[in-house]
């Protein structure tokens, strides 16, 4: 049942991230980011790839050498928690959930993650480290 509920709104979240004003980008960015969240808690890993960004998806095929399905559960994602934040910049979007950062880029066709299971690195020039992330 909550793997048809993640599909659905999947359809949904294409519908309304077609929006430009800030706040429905907003409303886009966060549902997207939480809709990827709560696939990956569920394992529906079919779900949660169709919600990365091209170039994040290939580049965890690369990297992993198998389909994304299989290389995102191998991956050591940590599960973000409630969303602390939420900034929007033009089509790029940063959201801080308790325990990671996700990045995401709105795309014609919705909003996808570009970078997963990112966490702030003190004292570095890049300032987050991010387990999933494109080229």
């Amino acid at each position: 049942m909550k793997l048809l509920k993640l599909g659905g709104a999947l359809a949904a979240l294409a519908v309304l991230c077609a929006c430009g004003a800030p706040q429905a980008r907003q409303d886009g960015a966060t549902r997207a980011g939480r809709i990827f969240e709560e696939a990956l808690a569920v394992g529906d890993y079919p779900a949660a790839c169709e919600l990365l960004a091209p170039e994040s998806r290939e580049q965890l095929e690369e990297d992993e050498k198998r389909p994304c399905e299989q290389a995102l559960a191998a991956q050591e994602l940590p599960r973000g928690g409630g969303l602390r934040s939420v900034d929007v910049y033009g089509r790029q979007a940063l959201l801080r959930l308790h325990d990671e950062t996700l990045f995401l880029s709105q795309f014609d066709d919705g909003w996808r993650v570009t970078a997963a299971g990112c966490v702030r690195e003190p004292g570095v020039d890049t300032p987050y480290r991010c387990v999933l992330k494109g080229a």
